[in-house]
């Protein structure tokens, strides 16, 4: 049976500049007389339907929203209280327009993340890659993906701020699926061939049938065996759903893609759940890796899932080297692969030999 993708599937948040009837509901009377205030020292023409609601007509909302949160009338737990909804001019409201009501706050985070929504729309998206060591035999066995922004200048908008933005905007769904793209597609214009590994948020895939289609499609499209590419779970997202985690984990495994798990040793990433998880790689945070050849607690951590990895056929991969102490402990005591600015940087051109 055909299945139908959900509305985020294909459309990013974005406003519509033409003008609009904007209903506001305010859940204490104090809010609404605050706003209306506002509205009368501005000379804005309103309709006050009842204690709690007040209607504008004919107004542009991105505008009108941008100025008022300029004036910071209003503190974000009241922000939090004012739901908002947009109506075309001429347009009654129906049941169905419940799902477009937001609050002020989220209509300010919105607009604050306006330029994620623009450089995605632009496909201002790239990937920089990161080699990761076989140590056995000291050649490259894959890449790390780091998602980069592109400004039309050329300057480079790093993660933290596209995470930023996609947070306080709720567009992780939007900035996810569009980093797992962008990496499958810079890889191949990259003309990698050796394992590509790509970083995914859990939280922002509701359904995987339906959520990661377009990332099966380009890796289909775009010839990538699926044994070379790896899909990494970036725990500090604090996943609870175990459940919707093992489904995501084994819609990629029935694709023939395979599974890493980053920052083991910390967080949900325990002994037990690798077991219930049995993804193809653990990433040993990097915490636990930082001085390891004299940190006898760090190497307790590290010896122990060593152990359980290598019981589950599980490869360790040590991420975060930078020192030559640390990569001759963790050559001596399991790791089979190594990732870390010991070895080289992430950049946009993937280094082809490592020498260290």
């Amino acid at each position: 049976m055909a299945t139908t993708a959900c509305i985020k599937c294909h459309t990013l948040p974005s406003f519509d500049d033409s003008n609009s009837k904007v209903v506001f509901g305010f859940e204490v009377v104090e809010l609404c007389k605050k706003f209306r205030n506002y509205l009368d020292e501005n000379r804005i023409d309103y309709l006050k339907e009842d204690s709690l609601t007040v209607i504008l007509k004919s107004v542009c909302l991105v505008d009108f929203l941008s100025t008022l949160l300029s004036k910071s009338i209003f503190k974000k737990h009241e922000r939090e209280a004012i739901c908002i909804l947009s109506l075309n001019e001429n347009e009654e409201f129906h049941y169905s327009k419940i799902r477009d009501v937001k609050s002020l706050e989220k209509y300010k985070n919105l607009i604050s993340a306006s330029e994620l929504s623009n450089l995605l729309t632009k496909g201002g998206l790239t990937a920089h890659f990161q080699p990761i060591l076989d140590i056995e035999n000291n050649t490259i066995y894959g890449y790390e993906t780091l998602a980069r922004g592109v400004n039309d200048d050329g300057t480079l908008v790093y993660p933290d701020k596209l995470f930023k933005w996609a947070k306080d905007g709720d567009m992780l769904f939007y900035l996810d699926r569009a980093c797992r793209e962008s990496s499958l597609k810079t890889a191949a214009i990259k003309n990698i061939r050796a394992k590509v590994f790509i970083n995914f948020i859990p939280t922002a895939i509701y359904d995987p049938n339906h959520c990661l289609q377009s990332t099966v499609k380009w890796a289909n499209s775009l010839e990538f065996d699926p044994k070379n590419v790896i899909f990494e779970v970036v725990e500090s997202e604090n996943v609870e759903d175990i459940e919707h985690l093992k489904n995501i984990l084994n819609f990629y495994k029935s694709k023939g893609f395979m599974i890493a798990l980053d920052d083991v040793g910390s967080g949900y990433s325990s002994l037990n759940m690798i077991v219930q998880l049995h993804p193809d790689i653990v990433k040993i945070d990097r915490e636990i890796i930082k001085d390891i050849d004299k940190n006898k607690a760090n190497q307790s951590v590290f010896g122990a899932i060593v152990k359980i990895a290598k019981d589950n056929n599980i490869i360790v991969l040590a991420e975060g080297i930078e020192t030559k102490e640390e990569f001759l402990y963790l050559k001596e005591n399991g790791a089979s692969l190594a990732q870390g600015y010991y070895f080289a940087k992430p950049s946009s051109e993937p280094i082809r030999k490592i020498n260290f």
